[in-house]
Formats: C-alpha cells, structure tokens, sequence
C-alpha cells in the first residue's frame, strides 16, 4: 500500500497527487517492489531488510540515494502478553525526496515532533527522534508492568506472575539490543552529515537526537539491570510463600487428626470407660476439642 504526502506550510499533509515529496509503502506488495528496484534503484536486499524486524540497523550509501534501516518499536497489542518486540523501518534518502518502507500500518508522522517540519531531511532525523521518544513511553509502561507484577507475586504462588516478568526482561533485552543499533546509525549519519546537505539546524537536530538516545539507552539499561538483579529475590518469595502454605496445611491435618485419634479410642468395639454415663457423647467430643486447642497452643508458643 504507497500513500504519498507533501509539506505544505511546515506541515506533512497527504496527497493524492503522482508528485510528491514524501512516499510511504506499507507491507509493499510484490508489485511496489518492483517500482522500487527499478525506477528508484533501491537495492533488493536493503528493501528485504527494512521489512525483516530482525535486521540491524544501518546506512548504506548508494549511487543516487542514501539507504536507512532503524529501529522502532512495535505496536502494543493484548495478543503479545506483555512481550514488547520492536521493529524495522527502511528509509530512502533522495535529496528532495524521502521513501519509507515499513511491514506495520501505523501513522509514522504523530507526535509533537512532527508539528514544524521544513524538509525531507528534517523528516528523517525527526523519524528517527520519533522512534526514541516511543521507545521511552514504551520503557516506562515496562516499568509500571514489573512494579504491578511484584505486588502480585508478594500476595500470590502462581507461576504466571514470574513468567510475565521474565516476559518483560525479554521485552528490555529486545529494546536494548534495538536501541543499540540506532546509536550506531546515529554515529554514521553524524559522519556523514556532507553526503545528507544537513543545514546548520538539522546538524544541531542530530546531535540532540544522539543525546537523547544515549540517555534512553541507559534508561533501558537500568530498567534491565533492575528486573535481572531482584529476579532470584522474587522467586524466592514465590519459594517462601509456598513453604508458608505447606506449613498452614500440615498444622490444620495434624490438629484435625488429634481429636480425630481421641474419638476414635473411644469408638472402639470393647468396654471402655464413660459408656454409662448418659453424657459420655459429649465429654468425648469435649475431650477432642481440649486436645485440639491445646496442640494449635504447643504451636503457638513454639511460634510456628
């Protein structure tokens, strides 16, 4: 699916007209690959690569255009239980003309990032700027999950709760992995700032986005280093917890087999004493109940 849009005004507007600055392909069919091989001679490899979400990212610069392949989050759905994956993004730099091909059908131009552009060039770098800012709305719900997740194991034993939060170190090994790779990208389009015709602004845009995904990968960083660290805590709580409930359990068998043993001596088929009392059914059950209370007391002053 191509959708085509134009800055009008400092604004990205889309447009149905054959001209225009901005081309976005969506999961492009085998048709649109073939546009885009032979009329813009994108490499067929590097098109592959922007729709493989394990592809690193990377630039290549080629004879009539600059080859970009970032990383950006996926989009969250309840169908990836808690499992946050990101996501590749193959970006064609032709001076006056920007190319994106992505698999994920979502609006690339949200966000307050996206409310003054002036060029393809600033698109790209905002692009890029826009994918850090996901990535840390992302790393923060990450976080309001494992703190969420925590209270559920200090009060439940299930093994759910421990495999969502293993589910969200995956997630932070992902990012951190994705992350990575775009400051490496970073690194290369800072070298080759000539070759893209940066203005002195755009140069300034760059470098703040090399700063902020610096910061987001230590967020990253930390976040992944936390979850690691408390893991052997939290299993052991699970551990403990279970102890707890066995050891409740053993003590409510055993106190109900006490005065289970003592009416059953008396339920024996011999003589045996209290049988002519007319009350010896209840002094029986009154017995059971005193050598029950006084074995939950034994455990109690042992502070079981």
């Amino acid at each position: 699916m191509l959708r085509r849009y134009q800055i009008i005004n400092n604004k990205i507007e889309e447009t149905a007209g054959e001209k225009s600055q901005i081309m976005v392909f969506v999961s492009p069919d085998d048709q649109e690959k073939r546009l885009l091989i032979s009329q813009y001679g994108v490499d067929e490899h590097t098109l592959n690569s922007s729709l493989d979400p394990d592809e690193l990212a990377r630039l290549e610069i080629e004879p009539n255009h600059i080859a970009i392949v970032c990383k950006r989050p996926k989009s969250y759905s309840g169908e990836d239980q808690l499992l946050f994956k990101s996501i590749t993004l193959g970006v064609f730099f032709f001076g006056e003309v920007l190319i994106i091909v992505t698999k994920e059908d979502t609006n690339l131009f949200e966000g307050k990032q996206f409310l003054k552009v002036g060029s393809p060039r600033e698109v790209l770098l905002k692009l890029i700027y826009r994918s850090i800012f996901h990535f840390l709305e992302h790393l923060k719900i990450i976080n309001l999950l494992s703190e969420e997740v925590e209270q559920k194991i200090n009060r439940a034993m299930e093994n759910r709760f421990l495999i969502n939060l293993f589910t969200l170190q995956k997630s932070l090994v992902y990012y951190q992995n994705a992350i990575n790779s775009n400051s490496v990208l970073l690194e290369k389009i800072r070298h080759n700032t000539a070759k893209f015709g940066f203005t002195t602004e755009e140069t300034e845009l760059l470098e703040d986005i090399v700063i902020e995904n610096s910061q987001c990968y230590r967020q990253a960083e930390v976040y992944s280093n936390i979850l690691a660290s408390l893991m052997d805590a939290r299993a052991s709580i699970v551990s403990n917890n279970i102890n707890v409930l066995m050891k409740t359990l053993n003590i409510i068998t055993i106190a109900i087999m006490v005065p289970t043993f003592v009416v059953s001596a008396f339920s024996m088929n011999v003589r045996i004493p209290l049988s002519t009392l007319h009350n010896a059914f209840f002094i029986i059950l009154g017995m059971g109940a005193f050598s029950m209370a006084a074995f939950l007391l034994f455990w109690k002053l042992r502070k079981w």
